[in-house]
């Protein structure tokens, strides 16, 4: 008899995996930028395209990938301690979002395009306006607090390709209880289906 595993448990792995690729990704991108392409004025990022699919599924939780993304960046750029700050808390703007996901409003990904690309390129314009406030705020120079924005145009085009990509999988840019349950419910049509056709043989 197989094992089943709690929500809980699902939703810790599902995490795991999700922010896992997350770092592996993120610090091969990071590294390869910061080794042989120094002379290029714009930065990748993965973070705001995987926070925006785990923000979908997790609601709040995406805060984890979000941070962690953040700080692989900082980590593998070497970056200073009040970088890791900006960065880090500056990326939790992008929660602001969930409160538009909320209520089944993330279905409105699926049956509109322009929403769900809308979706993608707030997720990670919100990430850098926190960390241009955030070091605004932190005393930077103003041209430096633009920087967070203007070299980050290339992690807004991947959010938003990725967000349109995955809004066509099935289950991925979905809301995990709703997932579950659509799932459960399609089995248990199956099986009343095929107990059906068996008691009608």
């Amino acid at each position: 008899m197989k094992q089943q595993i709690s929500f809980r448990q699902y939703r810790a792995m599902d995490l795991t995996i999700f922010t896992a690729l997350l770092c592996l990704c993120e610090s091969l991108i990071t590294l390869g930028a910061t080794r042989w392409f120094t002379g290029e004025l714009y930065t990748l990022s993965i973070t705001p395209a995987v926070t925006a699919i785990v923000m979908v599924r997790w609601g709040g939780f995406a805060a984890i990938p979000a941070v962690l993304g953040a700080f692989v960046f900082c980590l593998v750029s070497g970056a200073t301690l009040p970088q890791y700050i900006i960065y880090c808390v500056g990326n939790l703007a992008a929660l602001v979002l969930t409160q538009v996901l909320c209520r089944d409003g993330w279905k409105r990904l699926h049956e509109n395009v322009l929403f769900s690309m809308l979706y993608g390129l707030l997720t990670a314009v919100l990430m850098q306006l926190g960390r241009f406030l955030l070091a605004l705020v932190m005393g930077n120079a103003l041209n430096v607090c633009v920087g967070f924005i203007a070299t980050d145009v290339l992690s807004t085009l991947f959010a938003v390709l990725i967000v349109w990509i995955t809004r066509r999988l099935d289950g991925v840019l979905e809301e995990q209880k709703h997932y579950l349950k659509r799932v459960a419910e399609e089995m248990e049509k199956e099986q009343q289906s095929a107990w059906s056709d068996d008691f009608g043989q």
